[in-house]
């Protein structure tokens, strides 16, 4: 029994499954009666042995019953759960860990181009090519070509109104995300696919931050060298396919984490293409306003927001209500977000911003244009330096041959014609003050009539024939038989020249026959003092196209543009001097201070004699005050010119000056077609007139430099000319019927100019 009582006590179900606690207890109480009950704590334990595997059964008879009922994972249903919850949980594993791979992907990227980024000031200015500003004669601007970049502003040199503006309008929360804004994107997805288009196409719910990025061109700098002109490499920065959308965010992210969100905002403000050539807020302010963009109040800042969307559409140069409606909804977008009060904002509307008198005249656009073609192209249409031109242009005279121009049209011309018309008006030195190529008279890049039609001139070109008789010794008083009169000119045969008016006056002085615009005593006084002298006095007065070589040169066969023609006009004015028409007075590069070069044109050699120059004056003056020029009279002035239509009437000129003024006229159609009813004496006539009208508005009255001729001491008919002086006497015109055949024929067909 003894060693009964010392043996261990057997491992019972309570020490094995008992909470800590319990057993904690059940070992104490142990330890205690150890000694004093052995055989009543074995009796204890084995009870306590006993009751436990019977709860143990319990709890395995209920989960049964659970499984049995379809409460766990038995039966159709429960499979089914777990195949669900089975695919749930591939997913997600395989998500999150794509998620982690593209995440760091992304963090690469970004990482990548960020090292690529250069400093913030080397972005400002991205421009391929350089700027051209024209200033008129008085040093005011008239004319931009190129990019014109106005200079750095940043988001502290702008006004407070366009910054406000800027973000009201493209990005309200730019200062509040990373580069990319989600909810802007599903936005204009949502919007892009409700109207129809493709979800990328139309609202892209860009940033600033995107934007920039995409002004950049995601960092690739245009190269001429590509073989892409800068138009097209332009609209390749532009695309909006999937691929460069993320490329566009990843880019964007980069810039948020190298530059802050002011040097951002001042790389936009400044790369930002905003119409008529303006790049960046600050030309913008200039062309548009003539001020600077720290300057702009609110109607002008929202205006200048406004092109961010559209810059042709809503440039204010090309319509300005529309742009003044735009500004009008963005000073809401102010007001609303709180960047200007609601008396700012009533103020602005009542106010739209107006353009300035250089961007709203658009001033001389035929006129820059020929500036530029005459300009050499490294500092012109391909300069990749920004230039100032200063020219000749006089903005006042320019506005009175448009306004003189549109009058004609609308009170003379009919509604449906598609006649054509063009003015040149130069000071006698050859300095073009004013141009209009076309009737439509704020245009550029357009056909310039006035600079490159060449046409027949018709009678106009018959000053040029009597300058040479002058020069070698004619008088205005010397006289010449108009009669039938034919030439035989070799290979052609038989050519018999008739007057507008199919009438013979007789014998008339040189003056009358300039006055009355004949033809027959023109082509008797070429023939006489030589064709070629004819040709060689025209050539050096600057009508340098190829003449015509027979007998018809005195006619005005030859053809020539209405810069030349007023150009030679010009040397007759200035006392017999060659002119050669010109525009640029200066040209310099913004920062220099020396020109580059000068005045390109101005009085050149001298073609005839003061004093023949001054007698031509004189019989000019006679062809308006007394002959068929007496349209372009102009009240208290002494007026000079010549008119000429030249064959069917498919050209009319007229071509005049006052002491202060030579101006040009041409009419016709592009194609050729005859005009109707029209000659030199008659609608061009009448837009001189109301061209020198305006242009001689408020001047005093100055006379002509013409002289007189003396009259001869002899009866006239009894003078026969000669190379040294004199007049044509019946004599030598009987000569001259027996040499050429004049006797017969007066009335065969051949060309005739008209008045």
């Amino acid at each position: 029994m003894a060693d009964s009582s010392r043996r261990k006590p057997p491992l019972v179900a309570d020490k094995r499954y008992s909470s800590a606690k319990s057993g904690a207890k059940g070992t104490a109480k142990a330890g205690a009666k150890k000694t004093a009950k052995p055989a009543k704590t074995t009796k204890t334990t084995k009870t306590a042995s006993k009751a436990k595997p019977a709860t143990g059964g319990r709890r395995r008879t209920k989960a049964a019953a659970r499984r049995g009922s379809g409460g766990g994972g038995g039966g159709i249903v429960g499979f089914f759960k777990r195949v669900i919850f089975g695919i749930f949980g591939l997913i997600w594993g395989f998500s999150w860990r794509m998620g982690m791979v593209i995440g760091l992907l992304i963090a690469a990227a970004v990482g990548y181009q960020y090292t690529q980024l250069p400093e913030m000031t080397a972005l400002l200015d991205g421009r391929a090519r350089g700027s051209v500003t024209l200033l008129d004669r008085n040093g005011q601007v008239f004319a931009w070509r190129g990019d014109q970049f106005g200079g750095v502003v940043t988001t502290e040199t702008v006004s407070p109104y366009l910054k406000h503006a800027i973000i009201a309008t493209e990005d309200r929360r730019f200062y509040h995300h990373f580069g990319v804004s989600p909810r802007g994107v599903a936005s204009a997805v949502a919007i892009n696919l409700r109207e129809g288009r493709g979800p990328l196409s139309g609202h892209g719910g860009s940033t600033i931050t995107q934007q920039t990025a995409k002004l950049l061109c995601l960092g690739v700098p245009y190269d001429p060298e590509s073989g892409m002109t800068e138009a097209e490499y332009e609209a390749d920065c532009r695309q909006s396919t999937l691929w460069r959308k993320i490329k566009e965010a990843i880019y964007a992210m980069a810039m948020e984490a190298k530059y802050s969100k002011d040097d951002i905002l001042t790389i936009y403000m400044n790369r930002a293409f905003l119409g008529a050539g303006a790049r960046g807020f600050e030309a913008a302010a200039q062309r548009y306003f003539g001020k600077s963009a720290s300057d702009l109040k609110p109607a002008e800042a929202a205006m200048l927001a406004g092109l961010l969307v559209a810059p042709t559409r809503f440039a204010p140069t090309n319509n300005l209500t529309r742009a003044q409606n735009r500004a009008g909804v963005i000073v809401g977008l102010m007001q609303e977000q709180g960047y200007i009060t609601q008396a700012q904002a009533d103020q602005a509307r009542a106010n739209p911003a107006e353009l300035s008198e250089a961007a709203a005249a658009r001033a001389g656009g035929y006129f820059a244009d020929w500036v530029m073609d005459e300009t050499p192209e490294f500092f012109g249409d391909k300069t990749t330096e920004d230039v100032i031109i200063k020219t000749t242009l006089d903005q006042r005279i320019q506005t009175s041959a448009e306004e003189a121009m549109n009058f004609i049209f609308q009170e003379k011309v009919s509604p449906g014609s598609k006649a054509q018309a063009a003015i040149v008006v130069m000071s006698p030195d050859g300095a073009v003050r004013a141009m209009v190529g076309g009737r439509k008279t704020r245009v550029s890049g357009v056909f310039n009539r006035a600079t490159q039609a060449k046409r027949q001139t018709g009678s106009a070109f018959k000053p040029f024939v009597y300058a040479t008789a002058l020069d070698l010794g004619a008088s205005p008083l010397d006289m010449v038989t108009d009669e039938a009169f034919c030439m035989t000119i070799p290979g052609s045969g038989q050519w018999c020249p008739q007057n507008y008016t199919h009438r013979f006056y007789g014998q008339v002085t040189l003056t009358e026959a300039l006055k009355k615009s004949l033809n027959i005593p023109a082509v008797k006084i070429s023939e006489k003092y030589g064709r070629d002298k004819v040709r060689l006095v025209a050539k050096e007065f600057g009508l340098d196209s190829d003449l015509a070589m027979g007998p018809a040169l005195a006619l005005g066969a030859s053809e020539s543009t209405l810069i030349n023609m007023t150009g030679a006009y010009a040397g007759i004015l200035n006392g017999g001097s060659s002119v050669k028409p010109y525009g640029l007075t200066e040209l310099k590069l913004v920062g220099d201070d020396a020109p580059v070069f000068g005045a390109s044109g101005g009085i050149g050699e001298r073609v005839i004699r003061t004093e023949a120059a001054e007698q031509l004056i004189w019989m000019l003056e006679k062809v308006v005050s007394e002959g068929t020029g007496g349209r372009a009279r102009l009240p208290g002035w002494q007026v000079a010119g010549k008119t000429g239509t030249s064959q069917e009437a498919r050209d009319a000129w007229f071509i005049g000056f006052t002491a202060d003024y030579v101006t040009g006229v041409w009419m016709g159609y592009d194609d050729n077609t005859p005009l109707k009813g029209v000659t030199g004496s008659g609608l061009p006539a009448e837009i001189w007139h109301e061209t020198m009208m305006r242009v001689q508005e408020g001047m005093t009255p100055t006379p002509l430099p013409m002289r007189e001729p003396i009259p001869p001491t002899a009866p006239p008919a009894a003078k026969a000319p000669s190379s040294g002086g004199g007049g044509l006497g019946q004599a030598v015109d009987q000569l001259l019927r027996d040499i050429f055949g004049g006797g017969g024929g007066g009335n065969g067909a051949g060309a005739q100019s008209k008045r």
